[in-house]
């Protein structure tokens, strides 16, 4: 077992995280806001504003000579659950490539076709549910069932805003609990912890907040006037990969296991079908991993970032200012969401927010005696609450462009209230972290 070397407080030693979050949102504001570019924030080039935070981190720190400082990033860079987490990401982006991604719609068209239509919101919340948890991306699913909702509410008489919140809402939800999704895989990779208990702890959370969002938007559904009804052809074959690997991640197979079945599955399912021939296949593969080279980029670099600040004293400092204003494990809890939230705040990209939070919930959850999969399961719940509510975030950005793209105008103000399970699934953590017993 290693020692632990305490490093000496230095707080100046947490400057690049200052920078990349000041450059990061402050030429987001400019681009979204000043400048009125379309998914400003998504414009930035975030590897250039990591580059310059390295390059800050690279400058500091005058005890070590450069050479000794490329040792620190190789050995950061190098630790397993970076590795792992690098290659899940490539092999989850192959899945997604392979499998694609038409059986959302058949997903949705199935289940409104067998449910009365005064339930059709209910069935895209849950729709959007299972196809983020199967997917493991909530901005693919809402960029996906969004026109689906579009074509409910005019078909309907269902307000649009409810339609869409059902969707963003829904997609948080699989996005926070699906076994290939970056934010899970980031997560638990970065606390040491099973994919499958990460999964437990937060399905305790996840399920009540579902359930009482869908009571929610069943008051709303009926006292709506329905009048019309939504069919469309579907194909529900090309389910199975995806409910092969989700079963597989639920039963605790190891995650690379359940992918390459996922990945075997689907790519005999889509040459069976004619949904895509061999060529096509390895085009799909190859853009599925290359979707995921920005995420895995991102994840090295901050990884090297954060073991120069820790090499510094930076992490000491952290550590210390959050123990004078969070006090016992239940108070670290809150302390670890918050910090998670307000990294997400800063970068409207909870994938980052976690890779940022990660080291330094590492050392929190040591100093407070919080489990690895507890620490996962708050990182990965309290970044997806903000990601799912803030205006400016991807998430909220593709519904309006789906909605506006489609002729049916909405603003993120609009949709806010109707966000049930966001706002539902923070009370339901803060019960769950102040209800239950420490151990």
């Amino acid at each position: 077992m290693k020692e632990k070397i305490f490093k000496k407080s230095n707080p100046v030693a947490l400057l690049p995280i200052g920078v990349f979050l000041v450059l990061y949102l402050g030429l987001g504001i400019v681009f979204e806001y000043a400048m009125k570019i379309e998914m400003g924030f998504y414009n930035i080039p975030i590897i250039v504003a990591f580059l310059v935070a390295l390059l800050v981190a690279c400058l500091q720190n005058k005890e070590l000579t450069f050479d000794d400082k490329l040792e620190v990033m190789g050995r950061g860079v190098g630790d397993k659950n970076i590795v792992t987490m690098i290659l899940i990401f490539l092999v989850a982006g192959i899945f997604v490539g392979v499998v694609g991604r038409s059986s959302a719609d058949s997903v949705a068209y199935f289940l409104l076709s067998v449910i009365p239509p005064k339930f059709a919101v209910v069935v895209l919340f849950v729709v959007s549910c299972f196809v983020s948890l199967a997917m493991g991306t909530s901005v693919g699913t809402i960029t996906l069932i969004t026109p689906i909702a579009i074509s409910v509410s005019a078909a309907s008489g269902f307000e649009l805003p409810l339609c869409v919140a059902s969707v963003v809402g829904g997609s948080m939800f699989g996005d926070n609990l699906s076994f290939i999704s970056d934010t899970t895989i980031a997560a638990c990779n970065g606390q040491g912890c099973k994919m499958r208990d990460k999964f437990r702890e937060n399905f305790a959370i996840a399920l009540p907040a579902a359930i009482i969002s869908i009571i929610f938007i069943l008051v709303l559904s009926l006292k709506t006037e329905i009048t019309g009804e939504i069919s469309h052809e579907y194909s529900l074959i090309q389910v199975i990969p995806y409910i092969l690997v989700l079963a597989g991640g639920i039963i605790g197979i190891n995650v690379f296991t359940v992918l390459m079945i996922g990945i075997v599955s689907g790519a005999v399912i889509m040459l069976a079908t004619g949904a895509a021939d061999a060529m096509q296949l390895f085009i799909n593969m190859k853009d599925g991993a290359a979707g995921m080279f920005e995420t895995a980029m991102v994840a090295i670099l901050v990884s090297a970032i954060c073991a120069l600040i820790r090499e510094a004293g930076g992490f000491e400092a952290l550590l210390s200012a959050i123990k004078r204003v969070f006090r016992g494990k239940k108070g670290g809890q809150i302390g670890m969401g918050m910090l998670v939230g307000a990294m997400d705040i800063a970068t409207a990209n909870n994938t980052v927010a976690i890779v940022i939070a990660n080291p330094i919930a590492k050392e929190m959850s040591e100093s407070y005696g919080i489990s690895p999969r507890k620490a996962a399961s708050i990182l990965d719940t309290f970044s997806c609450i903000f990601q799912g509510i803030i205006p400016y975030g991807a998430q909220m950005l593709v519904a309006i462009s789906a909605s506006a793209v489609a002729g049916h105008a909405v603003s993120a103000f609009e949709i806010m209230p109707y966000l049930f399970y966001p706002y539902l699934l923070l009370i339901s953590s803060l019960v769950f972290i102040f209800a239950t017993k420490d151990k």
